[in-house]
């Protein structure tokens, strides 16, 4: 994502890139000073998942308040949304350099606080600033990358951002996996956050401002001397002409919006029927990205695989990998088809694979509900009366209990699986740090996020196509819908509202994951984010234009005289002479 939208690279970009690196070597440190950025961006919204698992472990307020733990995840999505906010104006006021350092304090801030943290408010605290942080390098990493990139390769640079983001959340799970050993589990694997961006804050004092910053602040023979470190000495004149009628054209178009606050160049792009028609396309792609419930997977990956009868930590991590790893993967998928098939055709087909599987995963986990090991009074007195969980021994039809239900009677119940087999009938016991060391003293399995179960690896299975379904299609292609469907002198507006909703989607989504799966069960859970799914399916149908390949002005064209809907095609456009219909070429 750069200001307004993603850059896109093709595959002769790629060859020109290693070929214009290898002359120039500076472009590489421009380009990879920033891309931590991106990289600290996908550490710090990925590393929670699992740390979470051990938060649970040290605060019992947290193992009990289901909102707690979701406060705890979701502060960093709020924290993003005022960093994008502010990030955006201290880009344009004190350049995109200073905004980046900035935003590495926060992210060290953050580390810091969250790694030393002696009570849960204190972990919030510390999302927050990473959160800030997050919000800043999501908009202003790519941007730098862009401005100090040689045109030629800029797409191909910029496009690396994005996999590092998915690169930084594949890493997090690797780390998290690795410190699960480690005496102090969550503290190292959120801390360890501040050593990259310890690292970025040295390496930008070293680096220049963005040329093109510099060019807007008229300070002309600075932006000059960068260009001349970034371009072969023939080509920096050329370049210094380009920036010159590219800046002018960029603030005619920012005089035609008019002067105002934000709000009032909400208003008139609102206004406008043709930006008005590109919001609809642009916010819808972007709220139905969130609302398939890929961040449940990507926040709560490890408690989902729990969910799924895998109660160790450790292994939860290790599954979770494979689906963090299939995210990254997607990212490169992305960028090899989406010039290939269309923005439209993409999103379409990969909606089809997201609700598929959405729906496979509801009948998974009602199947795993159903079939859980049933309750034994035998079992669950072997630790003695006062262990067994009040709720079971109170109610009314104890035999009719299994796993789950025991689960679900109250917080203070857990499940101790039967000693040989876990399928076969466990003990419904109290939830307590000694009838756990008890359980696992005789070699049983302690669960108490999810119960036994065969469909296990079914449920791993089908996350992973969840992943796949989800990344080359709906993960990239909204932020690329973003970059093409406004006029150009809208851009920055109707990119920053659809970005908003975009936040604000993941926000809900992530901060009600919890309590959906304790009001609804995961089945039920799944089958809800397959319904939005349906939902964004239709919109994204009836709303969203292809936009591959043509020019801004043919967009504008289109969205003026509306945009009517083909399977899977093209875009519908009447010919003014004679009333033939016709398909406008990909």
């Amino acid at each position: 994502m750069v200001e307004g939208g993603v850059v896109k690279a093709d595959k002769t970009e790629f060859t020109e890139c290693f070929r214009t690196i290898g002359k120039t070597p500076y472009i590489l440190r421009l380009a990879f000073s920033a891309g931590i950025g991106g990289l600290l961006f996908g550490y710090d919204t990925g590393v929670i998942s699992g740390a979470l698992l051990y938060i649970k472990e040290d605060f019992e307020d947290v193992e009990r308040k289901t909102w707690l733990q979701e406060t705890i995840v979701a502060m960093a999505v709020a924290g993003a949304i005022i960093g994008a906010g502010v990030g955006g104006y201290i880009n344009d006021k004190l350049g995109r350099k200073p905004a980046i350092i900035i935003a590495d304090i926060l992210f060290f801030i953050g580390a810091i606080i969250m790694a030393l943290a002696p009570a849960p408010w204190m972990i919030i605290l510390g999302r927050i600033f990473v959160g800030l942080g997050v919000g800043m390098a999501s908009m202003t990493s790519p941007l730098y990358i862009s401005e100090t990139s040689p045109t030629r390769i800029r797409g191909a640079l910029v496009s690396t951002n994005g996999l590092l983001i998915t690169g930084g959340q594949f890493l997090a799970y690797l780390i998290n996996l690795g410190f699960t050993r480690v005496k102090g589990t969550w503290r190292w694997m959120l801390g360890v956050a501040a050593v990259p961006a310890l690292i970025q804050l040295i390496l930008m004092l070293l680096l220049p401002e963005s040329p093109r910053w510099l060019y807007r602040k008229n300070k002309i023979e600075e932006a000059k001397a960068i260009l001349a470190n970034i371009y072969p000495p023939e080509e920096v004149e050329e370049e210094m002409r380009a920036l010159q009628v590219s800046i002018e054209n960029e603030m005619a178009e920012e005089g035609a919006i008019g002067g105002g606050n934000m709000f009032t160049k909400v208003r008139k792009a609102w206004g406008n029927r043709v930006v008005r028609r590109g919001l609809y396309a642009g916010i819808t792609v972007q709220v139905a990205q969130q609302f398939v419930g890929i961040n449940t997977v990507m926040y709560y990956s490890p408690t989902i695989v729990q969910l799924a009868g895998f109660a160790s930590n450790s292994t939860a991590l290790a599954l979770s990998l494979v689906t963090s790893g299939l995210n990254a993967v997607g990212s490169i998928v992305s960028m090899m088809f989406v010039d290939r098939q269309g923005r439209r055709r993409l999103m379409i087909i990969s909606m089809f694979g997201i609700i598929t599987c959405l729906i496979v995963l509801s009948i998974v986990f009602y199947q795993a509900a159903a079939h859980a090991p049933h309750i034994s009074y035998a079992e669950s007195t072997h630790f003695g009366l006062n262990s067994t969980c009040p709720a079971y021994t109170s109610a009314r039809n104890p035999a009719t209990w299994n796993c789950m239900t025991c689960l679900k009677a109250s917080a203070d119940c857990a499940f101790c699986a039967s000693k040989g087999n876990e399928l076969h009938p466990g003990a419904c016991v109290t939830k307590t740090d000694g009838i756990k060391v008890a359980c696992h003293g005789e070699h049983r399995t302690y669960f108490t996020e999810g119960c036994p179960s065969k469909f296990g690896f079914l449920a791993v299975i089908l996350l992973g196509a969840y992943i796949i379904s989800y990344s080359p299609g709906m993960g990239t292609v909204p932020w690329i819908v973003n970059s093409e469907i406004y006029p150009l002198r809208y851009r920055g507006v109707g990119g920053g509202i659809a970005a908003v909703a975009n936040w604000t989607s993941n926000l809900i989504v992530s901060e009600t994951f919890l309590t959906l799966t304790e009001a609804l069960g995961s089945a039920g859970t799944f089958l809800l984010f397959a319904g939005f799914s349906t939902i964004g399916l239709i919109f994204i149908y009836f709303l969203v234009p292809e936009t591959k390949g043509l020019p801004i002005e043919e967009v504008e064209h289109m969205l003026e005289k509306g945009f009517k809907p083909s399977i899977l095609g093209g875009n519908k456009d009447k010919k003014a002479k004679g009333g033939e219909s016709t398909t406008i070429q990909k």
